[in-house]
């Protein structure tokens, strides 16, 4: 809605979910109205104010929440709306959501600097070119299919479909010409939550990630800038707040990975929040024009969709840090949370801009968890750190990128391992504090050393400087799945999936110690997860694959392993399911193939097929072989994977557990 609605009285109730939003300014109440019927006898729900709110709600969050929940805007472009600021920032965010936009032009006059820059890429209906009924009904049409196709192929129509960034108006009055946004009031948030729960079953896969009162998400901020060139830096105002609140007491905060899956996306708030777990959703957007940055932020309560707070911020673009930090405290006193006066300050001022954005160009290519992208986070780490050799977080970044390395397939892992301890011991020499460098250290002591003491120090030094930091309760996790101490594992997990709900490694790491518990149905469930996070993440139908050969089930394994997006589990999966299906010579050739990708880099799945197939000889050859490699899923599966069930009763199975400082 639009100015206008302001004027009119709030009789009529609230529609839930409406297909479109109309935006219009008082004195063309009447055009609304006729557009409205028009749609909504094509079968389409309007949200019009004042017809649409209902009594008592805060008119401006009843607007915000029917423009992010609609699927379409229809603006009436006229002087008038150009002349009034409530349309402005009623375009704006609904382009900051990537909603489709739908101008129905019903005069003349010149477009507005601000309007033209929010309508570059909107459809058009030229009303005077058309008439009214005949634009009313290709209006039905645009909308109804929610493209620009069947407008952009239509010679009648004057629609411009105009490229970003093409504008001929300078952008520095373009932002000068913005409306402000919408200050909400704060929401009493009590503080008291209590991070460890004591109900999880080992037996048990992580349950629907409960929505706490205290718990909040930050999503990726929009690039909103002319040339849409600073997503990285968007990226990275969204990180810096994250981190803030991480950092204050009494509230649980998504993890990175989890909200950053909604990236691009323009689903409604209130899922986004079920999906997360959380309460209340934090998203923004950057506007940047030379030296200048405009950021604008908002607090959303995701079960009512209801604006807790907003504010706009103009900036030099060298004030960065200060800004994030600004955001961060904003937000916190929004809940009525309490923030030491140092809690946002960084460790080390940054004084090269480059690196900060290779950190942060490392750090999306950290969230695709595949090894191309890993090896080009490396780069992104290592480089920043030769221009910034003091920047903590691209240390850290560093070590997390070697240790997702030491999980993949094509990876020697005791190379990986030892790469992540130089990073994380290069970032404690930065500062001793850092929480993921510890959790690092403890992981790289109990995988790449079996020193199971000295993993526990660091793991507790980890957990005291930061307990809610997922990383680190999932690398802990396995290490007290490793030990046998199932319960502790489980909690752990649990705890990591809860702050960090849709990371997909989590989820198949929980998959992989619940199948050497011998929980398959736990096990299947959790891999699913996984999948239906990433279906790219590997490994995942490998393991559903070896649950239906433990059922005698080798046809439904065969068709499980057939996704399986990396071709050495693809192939060692088929090994199994053939010899099941006594298929001797395909079981041999998926075998010879798995050698020659992953003899060096993947020695325990050449091992596990081997035991399957009823050979320990050659069983505990490969298994000597993954003792040196490092292979994590060693440490994991040895005790508990049921192929190896026949060989524990070997002393060579015994000699191999004294060496990997495991009890018998």
């Amino acid at each position: 809605m639009a100015e206008g609605g302001g004027e009119g009285q709030t009789t009529a109730t609230q529609s839930a979910m409406p297909d479109v939003f109309i935006s219009y300014a008082s004195p063309d109440n009447g055009v609304a109205k006729s557009i409205v019927d028009n749609l909504e006898q094509h079968g389409l729900k309007c949200w019009l104010a004042p017809r649409n709110v209902k009594p008592g709600t805060v008119y401006a969050e009843a607007i915000v929440r029917a423009i992010y929940e609609a699927k379409a805007v229809v603006l009436v472009l006229s002087a008038n709306a150009m002349a009034s600021a409530h349309v402005g920032r009623e375009v704006e965010r609904a382009a900051s959501k990537r909603k489709q936009i739908v101008a129905f032009r019903v005069d003349t006059t010149p477009l507005s600097e601000e309007l033209e820059y929010f309508l570059s890429n909107s459809q058009w209906i030229d009303v005077a070119a058309l008439g009214m009924p005949a634009a009313l009904a290709k209006l039905a049409e645009a909308v109804g299919q929610g493209s620009a196709t069947s407008l952009q192929d239509d010679p009648w129509l004057r629609v411009e479909l105009r490229p970003a960034g093409k504008n001929p108006v300078g952008m520095a009055k373009r932002v000068a010409a913005a409306a402000a946004v919408i200050i909400g009031v704060g929401v009493a948030v009590a503080v008291g939550w209590h991070f460890w729960s004591q109900n999880h079953n080992a037996a048990q896969p992580a349950a629907t990630v409960a929505i706490t009162e205290k718990s909040i998400a930050v999503l990726p901020f929009t690039d909103m800038s002319e040339n849409h060139d600073q997503d990285y830096f968007a990226d990275g105002m969204a990180e810096e707040v994250l981190d803030l609140l991480v950092k204050i007491p009494g509230i649980k905060v998504i993890g990175r990975t989890s909200s950053f899956q909604f990236k691009g996306k323009s689903e409604d708030l209130r899922t986004i929040g079920a999906k997360l777990g959380a309460a209340y959703i934090v998203e923004g957007s950057i506007r940047k024009v030379g030296p200048r940055v405009r950021v604008t932020a908002q607090l959303i309560d995701a079960r009512s969709g209801a604006h807790s707070w907003s504010e706009s911020y103009d900036r030099d673009y060298g004030d960065i840090l200060i800004l994030q930090n600004e955001i961060a405290t904003g937000i916190a006193r929004a809940l009525q949370l309490t923030v030491d006066a140092d809690a946002g300050l960084p460790a080390h001022q940054l004084n090269n801009t480059e690196a900060y954005t290779l950190y942060l160009r490392g750090r999306i290519a950290l969230d695709q968890v595949h090894l191309a992208q890993l090896y080009g986070a490396v780069q992104d780490f290592e480089q920043a750190l030769t221009l910034e050799p003091s920047f903590l977080r691209a240390a850290e970044g560093l070590a997390l990128a070697h240790v997702a390395e030491g999980f993949d397939e094509d990876v020697v892992s005791r190379e990986a391992w030892q790469h992540a301890r130089d990073a994380a011991q290069r970032a404690l020499r930065i500062d001793p504090t850092s929480a993921t460098a510890h959790g690092v250290l403890g992981f790289v002591y109990a995988v790449n050393e079996c020193d199971w003491n000295a993993a526990q120090t660091e793991f507790s030094k980890a957990l005291a400087l930061n307990p809610r930091d997922p990383n680190t309760l999932a690398y802990a996790a396995i290490v007290a799945q490793i030990q046998g101490r199932n319960d502790d594992a489980a909690r752990l997990f649990n705890a990591s999936i809860s702050l960090d709900p849709l990371n997909p490694f989590t989820q198949a790491e929980f998959g992989q110690m619940l199948f050497a518990a011998g929980d398959f149905n736990g096990a299947e469930l959790a891999y699913r997860k996984a999948i239906a996070i990433n279906a790219q993440f590997d490994g995942n139908h490998y393991f559903i694959a070896r649950i239906f050969l433990t059922r005698g089930q080798p046809e439904v394994a065969l068709k499980e392993i057939q996704p399986e997006p990396a071709a050495d589990a693809k192939d060692a999966g088929l090994a199994m399911v053939h010899h099941a299906m006594h298929q001797k010579a395909d079981s041999d050739a998926a075998l010879a193939r798995l050698i020659r990708a992953s003899g060096e880099t993947w020695p325990y799945a050449i091992a596990t097929v081997h035991a399957y197939r009823g050979q320990p000889d050659e069983a505990f050859d490969w298994l000597e072989k993954s003792r040196l490699a490092r292979d994590s899923d060693l440490l994991m599966g040895i005790r508990g994977d049921p192929e190896f069930a026949p060989l524990r009763t070997d002393p060579r199975y015994k000699t191999l557990l004294r060496k990997l400082n495991l009890p018998e």
